[in-house]
């Protein structure tokens, strides 16, 4: 049976939980559309991030990839279109590290678009009554740096990955209970999402074609 690796992070910036993790776990050895789940947690930290990432993706052969992560003040369920070759850490990483304007791989491509269908995940989402958006930047911390580390994997001879791609997600309530006027989801309803975009991604051959783009 083919396998879908999905991950998530360890806590970082003083909260207590993350909640990709939180639902991520949810999801392991779930079978879904013909498919085992599995899923990894990953370190909170420039470059043992995507070590973790490609040693998990060495032990389990995936056929396609979802790395989720926490985005605190988001409202939506957001479904990234880029990854950039830029870590700009405007706090330190779980072991101190705050790079500032580093490349993730010398020499790379400036960015790496997703490779799962975004605009049908996001219009299937809406569908079953769950806020999301296609989001234009995976912004510059750890979550950028694994998305393009795994887009840049991708780019191997010996690539077997058919999709790949990154996920963030609001605070859980318990944390925007902290964060007074910050929006959160249920872990439910983000359990929910991350099946639908699963089903919906190993399904979708073509990505829709309609309007996502941000006016400013």
């Amino acid at each position: 049976m083919r396998k879908v690796l999905v991950t998530g992070f360890e806590p970082f910036g003083g909260e207590r939980v993350n909640p990709s993790w939180e639902v991520v776990r949810k999801l392991a050895d779930l079978q879904l559309s013909g498919v085992k789940l599995v899923v990894r947690q990953l370190p909170c930290v420039f470059g043992k991030a995507i070590e973790a990432l490609n040693q998990a993706i060495d032990e389990v052969d995936p056929l396609m990839v979802i790395c989720v992560g926490q985005a605190g003040g988001r409202v939506d369920f957001s479904i990234e279109r880029v990854a950039i070759n830029v870590d700009d850490a405007r706090i330190a990483d779980n072991d101190g590290q705050q790079p500032v304007d580093a490349p993730i791989v010398a020499g790379g491509p400036a960015a790496y678009f997703s490779t799962l269908p975004i605009k049908a995940l996001v219009n299937g989402l809406r569908d079953a009554g769950i806020p999301a958006a296609v989001s234009q930047t995976a912004e510059h911390y750890v979550c950028n740096h694994v998305m393009y580390g795994l887009l840049h994997r991708m780019q191997r001879p010996d690539n077997r990955i058919e999709k790949g791609g990154f996920i963030h997600i609001p605070y859980l309530p318990e944390q925007a209970a902290l964060h007074p006027g910050s929006a959160s989801m249920s872990v439910e309803t983000l359990l929910e999402a991350l099946e639908l975009t699963i089903v919906i991604a190993l399904h979708t051959e073509k990505d829709l074609v309609i309007a996502e783009g941000a006016t400013h």
